[in-house]
């Protein structure tokens, strides 16, 4: 569900998440491309096709700007788990709304050299130890959202009660858990069978193999 569709959303909200998603999926790509060092927020600006005050209006840097897709996919993960249907299970529930937002933005799946080279490129970006901290907060504010769209299917209460905090958190880390383990395959893996083996799993239990 991309920032246009989601519902509720005001039009000036909506243009608000366009923006920053278009910022963040420019920086992703020029980092992953030309490398960390070799992108300045002036090139990410007139990728973006916007001013350097604009992106300096959504964002402090580029670290931030790449956390920022994490963040937003996560938000439309909490927004297609609201819009499921009500009385579907709530783990049928999440791999639904987990596969929707990654299958149409997996860059693993592909069995080519520019594929390898950009997995390649992404293993590099990601270990650049600035963008850690601002992971680790997106991180957090996914995990709010996400507990307040269960919180809204089990009649739980987000603040007080611990259960939609830990659906959310396992939410979070499963899909984590998925992605890092097809970019650190020898030869590409698709994602989308890796998080529906992931979420079977967190469904069933977690059963010993």
């Amino acid at each position: 569900m991309a920032p246009a569709d989601v519902p509720n959303l005001g039009l000036r909200e909506r243009k608000k998440r366009q923006t920053r998603v278009a910022l963040s999926q420019a920086t992703i790509r020029l980092c992953v491309t030309r490398g960390w060092d070799n992108v300045t927020v002036e090139d990410i600006a007139a990728a973006a096709d916007v001013s350097v005050r604009t992106f300096r209006n959504y964002f402090s840097g580029k670290a931030e700007a790449i956390a920022a897709s994490h963040l937003e996919r996560m938000w439309c993960v909490a927004d297609e788990l609201r819009a499921r249907p009500a009385g579907e299970p709530l783990w049928e529930a999440v791999t639904h709304a987990v596969h929707s937002q990654f299958a149409p933005t997996d860059a693993s799946t592909g069995q080519s050299a520019n594929d390898q080279r950009w997995r390649d490129g992404l293993r590099l970006m990601l270990a650049e130890p600035a963008l850690q901290g601002e992971i680790v907060k997106a991180s957090a504010a996914a995990q709010h959202e996400l507990a307040r769209a269960v919180a809204e299917r089990t009649g739980t209460d987000a603040d007080h009660d611990v259960y939609p905090k830990l659906v959310a958190a396992v939410i979070n880390a499963g899909s984590s858990v998925a992605v890092e383990h097809c970019l650190k395959a020898e030869s590409p893996i698709p994602l989308l069978p890796v998080l529906a083996e992931v979420f079977d799993r967190l469904a069933a239990g977690l059963p010993v193999p």
